[in-house]
Order: C-alpha cells, then structure tokens, then sequence
C-alpha cells in the first residue's frame, strides 16, 4: 500500500510567524527519502497554510507524486492546468472549517464536478474525489469521470467501539464499490498510528493520505522516523 504524506502542517507552523520555516519543500524531499510514494497539500482559496509558491516548488523538486487537493473553482482549475501536479482532489472548503469536515457531495455538485474533471483531463492530470463512504457517490463519482476516490475516513476515526466496527465496514464496502467500478480507491483524514492498521487491511485501498499524525510525531522524533513508522505499519 503507498503512503502520501500531507505537508499542510508544516505550512501551518510557517504561517504562524509569516516567515520562511519551517519549508515545506524540505519536509517532503525528508518523506520521499523515508519511504513516502507521495506528498500531498491542500491549496485552501484563503491559502491558509500552503501558498502557490510551495505547490510550484513540489512540483519542480519532488521525484514522487504530487495530489493538490483543492476546491472546484475557476482559480484553482486555472492553478492546476499551469502547474499540472500529478494529481488534484477535489474536496468541499468551507472559510471557518479547521479542517475538511467531510466528503463532497458528488451528486448535489456533478455538473460542475463533471465540467473541471474534463479541464483536468485536458490538461492531463489526474482527478481524485474526497467522499464519504456512500454507495451512491462512489457511483457518481466514476460517472463524472473520476479516475480515482478517497474515502474519508474521518468518521471512522472519531468512533469507538460497535460505532468504530460500522464506519469500517462501510468503507470497505465503498472500497469494494470504487474498484468494481474500475477506479482507484484511495482513503485518508484522521488516521494514526492506531487506527491505520485496519484500514491498511483493506485489499481494495492502495493509498492513504495521512497528515496531522505523522507531523505530529516528525514534531517529537523527526520526519525521517515519523514516516519511517508509518511506512512500517503499512505493511511494505
């Protein structure tokens, strides 16, 4: 299973003195050599944490994959059409959110989903939607043309118990659903060291997105080692 880790936090400890470090840039060159098969950063419209700057530099430096997850816009079409990451995840943004609080709602927005996945494919790049794990929009999403989903996770990780035993179960029948519909299966948000190890279990998902939890600990022991352990947990 590959990992892609998400750098936004370490955007976010920039940001917090609006200087110059910690880099971005240097956190995933760190990933990469540690064994991540990805990076990946969230390009929020009020670029909250991660600038364009740090995406057109990932681009040029990176020898692995680079996701840009973004809102279905104008700007951010035109951003992913000029710099052309390997991939862009669409995802809902709210202004007040701390962090995405759910999938997005394929159905209530498939023609304007449908419109930038057909920028994107002209511009060849790929497309991934973050969503909740339904049935129905697993199945949405391939018929606006995805090429791959990432289940959120996120339910799953706040649960406990009988509760944490049913959000799993429906991620893996959306996983199940997203590779009989011939599409990649991806999943991520709230997922640790802990929780991983279920998810990793799941034969349908080839990649998880993990952020906040391996920054977490990069805090504590480094990134090297933060990833290091992640990497391990998932089995490669």
């Amino acid at each position: 299973m590959r990992l892609a880790v998400n750098i936004d936090h370490i955007a976010t400890l920039r940001e917090a003195r609006k200087g110059h470090e910690p880099e971005p840039l240097a956190a995933a060159v760190l990933a990469e050599m540690a064994g991540a098969q990805g990076i990946t950063v969230h390009l929020r419209g009020d670029r909250r944490h991660i600038q364009d700057r740090d995406v057109e530099l990932l681009q040029k430096t990176i020898s692995t994959r680079l996701n840009v997850e973004m809102a279905a816009t104008g700007e951010m079409a035109s951003i992913a059409a000029r710099i052309k990451p390997f991939q862009v995840t669409l995802v809902p943004e709210r202004p007040q959110e701390l962090t995405t609080e759910g999938g997005l709602d394929v159905i209530a927005h498939a023609a304007e989903i449908d419109a930038f996945i057909k920028q994107m494919h002209n511009s060849a790049v790929r497309v991934s939607i973050f969503l909740d794990p339904e049935l129905d929009q697993v199945q949405k999403a391939r018929s606006v043309g995805a090429d791959a989903i990432e289940i959120n996770t996120g339910r799953y990780a706040e649960a406990s118990g009988a509760q944490a035993i049913r959000e799993l179960e429906r991620i893996r029948e959306a996983a199940r659903a997203g590779a009989a519909a011939g599409i990649e299966v991806l999943a991520g948000h709230g997922l640790n060291y802990v929780n991983v190890i279920p998810i990793a279990a799941i034969q349908e998902i080839v990649e998880l997105n993990i952020g906040h939890s391996i920054v977490s600990r990069a805090s504590l022991v480094g990134m090297d080692q933060a990833v290091r352990d992640m990497v391990a947990l998932l089995g490669r």
